[in-house]
C-alpha cells in the first residue's frame, strides 16, 4: 500500500508556486524588528519609506564623528526633537577664568548639514548595545545617489585619523591622541639642549640623516630601520633630547610615537602588537620607548625582540630607547647589532659642559638688570659643581632665583646666592653617595644572567650609512660611568686597589671592544577630535563617552557670545611634510573649506 507524502514542515502561509526572491527584504524585516533585534536595520527601514527620493547611507564607526568635523554646518530641524544627554566637565583652574563646559551627548537628533554645496539629512539615534556600551547610529540621506555622503564620510575618516596639534600617545592598551604632550614638546629647542656640541650634532645627524636616506639603504639592499640607546644617570639631558626630536620630526612631517607603558588589558604582548602595527602603519616614523629597562622584562621580552627583527618589516621605523639603568638591560637589546645599533652616553657633565650650562643661564639671565652675573662667575660655577648633573646645576639656579625673589628689602649678591645653593646641594649629593650606576644593586630575576657572565660587547661586523662606523657614541667623561662593572662593585668592597685596578681592566675592554666616539592602522583611537584643545585639557573618559557630544563652554559674560554655539568650526591645519621631500602620501580627498570660518575663542 502506497502511503501519501504529507510535508509537514510546510508553512501554510509559503506559496506553493516556488519562493518569490522580491519577498526575502519584506521577510526578513519582518523577522528582524520583532524575534531579531537589529535597531540600525529598522532604522534605515523606516527613513527610505520616509523619504523615497534619497539614498541612505548609515554608519556607528567611533571615529567617523560628523559633528565635529570643520567645514560643514549641522542645524537641528525644528520639527523634529533634539534629546541629548547633558554632563559638565571642569577645566584647570589655569584657564583664563572659564569654569569649564556644558557637553551634551546626543540620544535622538535629526539635522540639515551642508557640506561642499552638497545638502545631507542626519539622523542619530543611540541604544544599548553589548557589554554595557552605547551604540550611536547616524543616517546620512541625500537627494539624489549616495556617491556624495560617501565623500563626506572618507573625508571625516581621513580627518579623524590625522593629527591637529597632538601627538600619538600608547598607554594603557590604547592609541590616544594628547594635546597636552604636543604643547610640551613644542617648549623644546636644540638650543636649550646644552650638551657638547660635537655629541649633538652626532646624535642629530643620526635621527635626520636616518629620514633623508632611504634611497641610500635601498641601494645597498639593507633594511631602512635603526635604533638609538639614550642611556646614563637621570638629569643629563635624554628627556629633553627626545622632546627636541619629537619637535623636529613633526616639523618634518615625520611622525613621533611615544609608548608610556606595555599595561593592558589584552596583554603586553598583546600591546605590543598594538604599538608596533601603529608604528608600521605611520612609517616613516619614530617611535619613543622610554624607560626601556622597565618596559622590558623577562616575560615580554622574547616577544618585543621578535618585532624588532622578526619576519615583519619595519621598514621606516627610527627606534629610540631611553634608559637610566643600561646595565640592567638583556645582551639582545644592548649588544646584538640590528636592534639597537648606536648607543649614547649621557654621563655628568665634565667641566666644559658645566661652564656651557653656566654661560645658557648668563644669557638666559641678561635682560634682568637686578642679577649681577660676570663673566668670571662661569668658570667658578664649574669648579664649584664637579659630579653636579644638569638636573643639579638646574635647581642651584632655580634654587637661587626663588629664594632671592622671596627676600624683601635689600637682597645679597646673586653670587653669594648661588654659592649658598651650590653648599646646599652638595651635602645633599654626599649623603645620597655617589651617582654611579655599578652602586645600584641588580635585582635577581628569572632569567637574567649576572652581568660578569655577559659576553663583551663585539664590534659589528657590518655597518652601512649614514655614518655608522662608529656606532657607541659617549658624551661626557667614560671613565666616570662603567657599565657592566659588576667586578668594581665587589671590588669596591677589597679595598680601593682592588677597584683601581678593576676600573683599569673594564676600561681597557670597553675602549678595545669597539670604536668608541666623545663627543614613530590607526587602531582605537579613542580620543575624538574637536574636543581637546581647549587649555584645560578635559579629561579622556569624559570626551571618550560619545563621539558624537557638542561642546557648550560655561564662561563668564566677558567671553564673546561664539563660544556657546552648538557648531564648532575650525580650519583645517596645512598637511604635514616639508616642501621638496621625495616621497608622497596617498591623498584622500582632502575636505575644502568653503567660505570664510571663523575659530571659536577657546579653541574647541
Amino acid at each position: 500500500m502506497d502511503d501519501t507524502f504529507v510535508n509537514v514542515w510546510l508553512d501554510g502561509d509559503e506559496p506553493t508556486n516556488g519562493p518569490n526572491k522580491k519577498d526575502f527584504p519584506k521577510f526578513w524585516l519582518d523577522k528582524a524588528s520583532a524575534r531579531h533585534s537589529d535597531p540600525s536595520l529598522i532604522g534605515a527601514d523606516h527613513l527610505r519609506k520616509q523619504y523615497p527620493k534619497h539614498s541612505v547611507v548609515s554608519t556607528s564607526a567611533f571615529d567617523l564623528n560628523i559633528l565635529s568635523f570643520p567645514g560643514l554646518t549641522a542645524t537641528p530641524l525644528p520639527v523634529s526633537p533634539l534629546i541629548s544627554d547633558v554632563f559638565f566637565a571642569p577645566f584647570a583652574r589655569n584657564s583664563n577664568g572659564v569654569p569649564g563646559a556644558l557637553i551634551d551627548q546626543v540620544k535622538i537628533g535629526a539635522f540639515t548639514v551642508v557640506w561642499q554645496g552638497n545638502e545631507f539629512l542626519l539622523y542619530i539615534a543611540s541604544y544599548p548595545g553589548a557589554y554595557g556600551n552605547t551604540v550611536t547610529q547616524s543616517y546620512i540621506l541625500h537627494e539624489g545617489p549616495e556617491d556624495p555622503a560617501r565623500l563626506l564620510l572618507l573625508n571625516i575618516g581621513a580627518w579623524s585619523h590625522e593629527l591637529h596639534d597632538e601627538v600619538w600617545v600608547f598607554n594603557q592598551g590604547f592609541w590616544n591622541k594628547d594635546r597636552g604632550l604636543w604643547d610640551e614638546i613644542q617648549k623644546a629647542d636644540w638650543k636649550d639642549v646644552i650638551l657638547r656640541e660635537e655629541f649633538k650634532r652626532a646624535l642629530q645627524k643620526d635621527v635626520y640623516g636616518f629620514f633623508s636616506a632611504e634611497d641610500v639603504y635601498k641601494k645597498l639592499a639593507v633594511p631602512w630601520k635603526r635604533g638609538l640607546i639614550m642611556h646614563g644617570p637621570p638629569g643629563n639631558g635624554k628627556t629633553i633630547s627626545v622632546k627636541a626630536i619629537m619637535k623636529s620630526c613633526n616639523d618634518n612631517g615625520f611622525i613621533p610615537l611615544y609608548v608610556k607603558s606595555f599595561q593592558s588589558w589584552k596583554g603586553e604582548e598583546g600591546a605590543m602588537a598594538d604599538v608596533f602595527d601603529q608604528a608600521r602603519h605611520l612609517s616613516p616614523s619614530c617611535l619613543i620607548l622610554e624607560d626601556l629597562d622597565s618596559l622590558i622584562n623577562d616575560r615580554n621580552r622574547s616577544y618585543f625582540l621578535n618585532q624588532l627583527d622578526g619576519l615583519e618589516s619595519n621598514h621606516g621605523l627610527l627606534i629610540i630607547g631611553t634608559t637610566n639603568h643600561f646595565d640592567r638591560l638583556d645582551p639582545g637589546l644592548s649588544s646584538r647589532p640590528s636592534r639597537f645599533d648606536r648607543k649614547y652616553l649621557f654621563d655628568d657633565p665634565n667641566k666644559e659642559e658645566r661652564a656651557l650650562y653656566a654661560k645658557y643661564w648668563q644669557n638666559k639671565l641678561s635682560s634682568n638688570s637686578e642679577i649681577d652675573f660676570p663673566d668670571d662667575l662661569i668658570e667658578v660655577i664649574a669648579d664649584l659643581t664637579p659630579g653636579f648633573s644638569f638636573a643639579y646645576l638646574k635647581e642651584a639656579f632655580v634654587s637661587t632665583l626663588v629664594t632671592l625673589a622671596g627676600i624683601s628689602g635689600d637682597k645679597p649678591p646673586f653670587e653669594k646666592a648661588l654659592k649658598d645653593q651650590i653648599y646646599k646641594l652638595r651635602e645633599q649629593l654626599d649623603k645620597e653617595g655617589p651617582q654611579d650606576v655599578c652602586d645600584t644593586v641588580m635585582p635577581t630575576r628569572l632569567g637574567l644572567r649576572h652581568p660578569e657572565s655577559f659576553p663583551p660587547n663585539p664590534g659589528h661586523g657590518v655597518h652601512f650609512p649614514p655614518d655608522a662606523s662608529q656606532h657607541h657614541v659617549v658624551q661626557g667623561n667614560i671613565h666616570k660611568k662603567i657599565y657592566s662593572s659588576a667586578r668594581i662593585a665587589e671590588a669596591r668592597q677589597r679595598g680601593a686597589a682592588y677597584t683601581d685596578q678593576a676600573s683599569s681592566s673594564v676600561n681597557t675592554n670597553m675602549n678595545s671592544s669597539s670604536p668608541v666616539y666623545r663627543p614613530f592602522t590607526a587602531r582605537n583611537p579613542k580620543r575624538y577630535a574637536g574636543y581637546n584643545d581647549h587649555p584645560g585639557n578635559i579629561d579622556d573618559n569624559i570626551l571618550m563617552r560619545n563621539p558624537l557630544d557638542r561642546l557648550y563652554i560655561s564662561s563668564p559674560d566677558s567671553l564673546e557670545a561664539s563660544v556657546s554655539n552648538r557648531v564648532s568650526q575650525r580650519e583645517l591645519p596645512t598637511p604635514p611634510g616639508p616642501p621638496g621631500m621625495g616621497w608622497e602620501r596617498p591623498t584622500f580627498a582632502e575636505p575644502t573649506l568653503p567660505g570664510a570660518f571663523t575659530r571659536s575663542q577657546g579653541r574647541f
